[in-house]
């Protein structure tokens, strides 16, 4: 009989145990929502790559255009309204990349120049921000170190005006998924893999023009007049 009780209080205590392992969470900073969550840390591990892994639409992956413009080689020309990001390479030709911009009330356009970059850059949230947030009873973190999981993602080029901090970024991002929305603060967000390549071009000094989410002034910025190539007759047949 006390084998029985015995046995029986062991499976409790393994179940007990198998219950708390599977309630196990971790606590995990979401910068979409400005707001930590807590995320099941037992989930599969694919599960958590698929996730992850998750790509915007097809028109925001990066692709060779042909635009006009008056920009010279080695501009970045951004419009906020069509979600895209334009290195200008010339002869008429320049890299687009799909872009996240700044949600509702966070739009903004100008000139600036590129006036420092970091590679996976820590973050300080800005105090206009800590305010904004805390009054919606959400708390930002004091500092988030550089890393997968920071929200400046692999890669910030920091614009400045004047020479000084706009306090805006053209960064990478941990959510690609949320490429070719409007969901930042004001700063253009890039997928960490075009982040690293546009990185590579854009030496300080670099500059920016920054369309806003009207579209006003495009016309007088560029136009994109068409991919890169046309697909010659077995492409358009076959593809590829």
């Amino acid at each position: 009989m006390n084998k029985l009780v015995m046995g029986m209080a062991a499976v409790g205590m393994v179940s007990s145990l198998a219950a708390e392992a599977s309630a196990e969470t971790t606590r995990r900073y979401n910068y979409a929502t400005f707001s930590w969550e807590e995320v099941d840390a037992n989930a599969p591990a694919a599960r958590q790559r698929q996730i992850l892994a998750r790509k915007p639409a097809a028109e925001f992956m990066r692709r060779e255009v042909r635009i006009q413009t008056d920009e010279k080689p080695g501009t970045v020309i951004v419009d906020s309204s069509r979600r895209y990001l334009y290195f200008v390479e010339g002869n008429g030709m320049a890299t687009r990349y799909g872009v996240g911009v700044g949600k509702e009330g966070f739009g903004w356009s100008g000139t600036m120049k590129v006036g420092r970059k970091a590679e996976w850059p820590g973050w300080t949230p800005p105090a206009a921000m800590v305010k904004r947030e805390r009054a919606k009873g959400r708390e930002l973190p004091a500092y988030m170190a550089g890393g997968p999981g920071n929200p400046l993602g692999a890669r910030a080029m920091y614009l400045f005006r004047g020479g000084r901090d706009s306090m805006f970024r053209i960064h990478g991002t941990n959510q690609p998924w949320t490429i070719g929305q409007m969901m930042s603060s004001g700063c253009i967000r890039m997928m960490n893999e075009d982040v690293e390549h546009l990185y590579s071009r854009v030496p300080v000094g670099s500059k920016v023009v920054v369309i806003g989410p009207d579209g006003r002034g495009a016309g007088n910025v560029y136009a994109e007049v068409g991919p890169a190539r046309q697909p010659g007759l077995l492409q358009a047949i076959f593809g590829g």
